[in-house]
């Protein structure tokens, strides 16, 4: 292997960790990443390092700063919007390819996914809850076999898996995803496309009252809204 490709190597492994750890909230926002300190953490020079934070500044994450540091960034209520508004158009075509277009071997991950996700709801697994949720989201990606989609979608799936851990009801995502899940497996596009609309309206008004509820210590109240897409 060549030093080039042991560069990369090394700073696609140092993305990948502190990528989990932003999205995990370890490395919380407005936090510094400090060239200095990430490679004695991780064992490398400052130059795999600083090929990560250019990754993870291209998808959102962080922010640059000059003289060898970043910060974690922090997302707006502007920034999340702008998100929102992106995924109401992409996801429920996702979703509807997914539908129509899916494979057993397809089927079969992302049911596993599913389940994976809902055990840890069920455990009150955070974490692993909402990386499951993430998979379940970029599966579908998949399924929709889609190329140009699936580019789009790869430019927000940081940003996605972000979002996606602003909210504190695992159970309430996770059937939402039992929901979609069905709607795939028997090849209702439609169905899985109006879901996916009402998913992302449903996961905006959680993740509003979760951060209401972190600003003000009070008890999370999620405001009324549409369940008929959802059978309730």
């Amino acid at each position: 292997m060549s030093r080039a490709d042991e560069r990369e190597l090394e700073s696609t492994r140092v993305a990948a960790w502190l990528r989990d750890a932003i999205l995990d909230g370890a490395r919380e926002p407005g936090s510094r990443l400090i060239e200095r300190d990430l490679a004695t953490e991780f064992g490398v020079s400052r130059v795999p390092v600083r090929d990560a934070l250019k990754l993870l500044e291209a998808e959102g994450l962080v922010e640059l700063r000059p003289r060898t540091w970043a910060i974690v960034r922090e997302f707006t209520p502007t920034d999340l919007a702008d998100l929102d508004e992106v995924r109401q158009v992409l996801e429920p075509m996702a979703f509807r390819l997914a539908a129509e277009r899916h494979r057993r071997e397809g089927l079969e991950r992302l049911h596993a996914a599913l389940q994976a996700e809902q055990e840890s709801a069920r455990t009150a697994n955070s974490v692993e809850s909402r990386r499951a949720a993430a998979d379940f989201h970029e599966i579908v990606v998949e399924l929709a076999d889609n190329r140009l989609l699936r580019e789009l979608m790869n430019g927000i799936r940081s940003r996605l898996r972000w979002a996606l851990a602003q909210h504190d009801d695992l159970q309430h995502i996770s059937d939402e995803h039992v929901a979609l899940f069905e709607a795939i497996r028997d090849r209702d596009g439609e169905r899985a496309a109006e879901l996916a609309y009402a998913h992302v309206n449903s996961s905006r008004l959680h993740r509003v009252a979760h951060a209401e509820a972190l600003r003000t210590g009070a008890v999370p109240v999620i405001p009324a809204r549409e369940d008929a897409a959802f059978g309730r």
